[in-house]
C-alpha cells in the first residue's frame, strides 16, 4: 500500500496511531448565514445611491466581518490547542484571529447546524467522538459535551437538513454513525452505526475506510464515501429512529480511493474526488432512487497518481464552476461545469499558496474560496470572479497550527 493513501500504519509523530491520513493531511448551508452574522462583529448594510456612483446605480451591501472557525491536529506536534476562532472580511477576504476554543480533541473537521446555533466537530482518535460547540453572539462559545462514534479516526460529520441528526464518519474502522441532535444543540447517544462490509477492500487496501458522509440535496439519502472500499454507499435515514438503512452503492475503478463527494445545485449530478489515483469523476444522482452512476475518470491537471492526491472539490452556488484542491502538487484546479452539471471541463491550475490544501471552502455568497493548507500552518484566501470563475489572491495566507478544516459562515 503507497505510504501517501490513508491507510492503517500510523505516521510518525501521531500519538493516538489513528492512520496514515494524517501524513497525507485530514456545509454550513446558506441558511445558517443570517443567524450567526452577528457572531464576528457588523452586519451588512444598504450603501446609499450617491455614495455608490450615483442614483441611478444599483444599491450595494457593505462589506461584513464574518466568522470563521478553524480545524486542527491537537495531539500533533506543532498543532493547535482546540477549535480556531477566527473572522473575515467578507469584502478583501482578510482574515483576523480571534482566539481558540480549548478542551476539544482534534477537531479536524467542522460542520455547523442549519440554524447556525451550534458547532460540530469530530474528534479524530482512536476512540472516535463528536463534539457539540453553542455558539455565541458574544463569542462566549460553550461546549456541550462529546459523544463516541463507535468507530476509530472519525474524519468527517454533517447535520442532516432537518436538523435532528448529525451523521459522521469513521475513518480508521470503516464506518458511519448516527446521533440525535436536542432542541438545546446537543448530541444524544449514538442510535445507529453501520461497517462497510462489502464490497472488498480495494487493491492495497486493509480494510473500508469511511471518509465523508453527507444528505443529497433533496435530503432524501445519505451518501457516505469508502476510500478503502472504492465505493460510495447510499442509504435511507429513517428521521424517527435515526438508523440508516442501505439501498444501493456504487464502484470506482480498483485503486481510485474516493475521498470526497460534492454534489451540483441541481442535485442530478455529483463530482467525486479519487485520492489515490490523483482523478475526479462526474456522477449521475437519481434522486428518486438514490442510485449514484460514476462516470469515466477525468484528470486533475495536477500530474499523475503518487504525485499529487486530490483532497476535496467545491462548486459554487450558481453551479458554474468547481475547485479541486490538490496536495502534492499544491494547486487548485478550476473546472467549468458544462451540460447542466453533467460535464467538467478542466481550465486550468493555479497555485494554492501554501503547502498541503486539505480542505477547501467557499463563502456562503461564492465569492472567497479558503484552502487550509496543512503543512504550511496555514490558510489562504481567494477572490472568485462570478463570470469567469478566476481565482485571485486575498492577500497574505492567515497562519494558524496545522490548519486542516476553515468553515467561513
Amino acid at each position: 500500500m503507497s505510504p501517501t493513501s490513508g491507510g492503517a500504519v500510523p505516521p510518525t509523530g501521531s500519538p493516538d496511531g489513528v492512520s496514515r491520513r494524517r501524513f497525507l493531511g485530514a456545509l454550513a448551508g446558506a441558511s445558517a448565514v443570517a443567524a450567526v452574522s452577528a457572531t464576528a462583529g457588523a452586519a451588512p448594510g444598504p450603501v446609499r445611491p450617491e455614495a455608490a456612483g450615483g442614483p441611478h446605480e444599483a444599491v450595494r451591501p457593505r462589506a461584513a466581518v464574518r466568522p470563521l472557525f478553524l480545524g486542527t491536529y491537537t495531539s500533533e506536534a506543532g498543532g493547535g490547542t482546540g477549535v480556531g476562532l477566527a473572522a473575515y472580511d467578507s469584502g478583501t477576504g482578510g482574515i483576523s484571529g480571534t482566539g481558540t476554543l480549548t478542551g476539544v480533541d482534534n477537531p479536524s473537521y467542522l460542520a455547523v447546524h442549519p440554524d447556525g446555533g451550534t458547532l460540530y466537530t469530530v474528534n479524530e482518535r482512536r476512540d472516535g467522538g463528536v463534539t457539540a460547540i453553542a455558539l455565541s453572539d458574544g463569542g462566549a462559545h460553550t461546549v456541550l459535551g462529546t459523544r463516541g462514534t463507535g468507530g476509530a479516526g472519525p474524519t468527517h460529520l454533517s447535520v442532516h437538513p432537518g436538523g435532528r441528526w448529525l451523521l459522521s464518519a469513521n475513518y480508521t474502522s470503516g464506518s458511519v454513525a448516527v446521533h440525535p441532535i436536542d432542541t438545546s444543540g446537543a448530541l444524544g447517544e449514538r442510535t445507529d452505526l453501520v461497517t462497510h462490509s462489502a464490497p472488498p477492500p480495494g487493491p492495497g487496501q486493509d480494510g473500508p475506510h469511511a471518509h465523508q458522509i453527507i444528505t443529497s440535496p433533496d435530503g432524501g439519502h445519505v451518501l457516505a464515501v469508502d476510500l478503502g472500499n472504492d465505493t460510495v454507499y447510499t442509504y435511507r435515514l429513517d428521521t424517527t429512529a435515526g438508523t440508516l438503512t442501505r439501498v444501493s452503492y456504487a464502484t470506482v475503478r480498483a485503486g481510485a480511493g474516493p475521498r470526497h463527494l460534492t454534489f451540483h445545485p441541481s442535485g442530478a449530478f455529483a463530482y467525486l474526488a479519487n485520492e489515490l489515483d490523483n482523478t475526479v469523476v462526474v456522477c449521475a444522482y437519481d434522486a428518486g432512487t438514490g442510485v449514484l452512476t460514476p462516470g469515466e475518470p477525468q484528470s486533475t491537471g495536477a500530474g499523475g497518481a503518487g504525485s499529487s492526491f486530490p483532497a476535496q472539490l467545491v462548486v459554487t452556488p450558481d453551479g458554474g464552476f468547481a475547485y479541486l484542491a490538490n496536495r502534492g502538487h499544491n494547486s487548485l484546479t478550476r473546472y467549468a461545469v458544462e451540460a447542466d452539471g453533467a460535464r467538467l471541463r478542466l481550465l486550468d491550475t493555479v497555485p494554492v499558496g501554501g503547502d498541503f490544501p486539505r480542505q477547501l471552502a467557499l463563502s456562503p455568497t461564492g465569492e472567497l474560496l479558503f484552502a487550509a493548507n496543512q503543512r504550511s500552518n496555514s490558510v489562504t484566501v481567494f477572490h472568485v470572479n462570478p463570470s469567469g470563475g478566476e481565482l485571485r489572491s486575498a492577500g497574505e495566507p492567515f497562519t494558524f497550527p496545522v490548519a486542516v478544516c476553515a468553515l467561513p459562515l
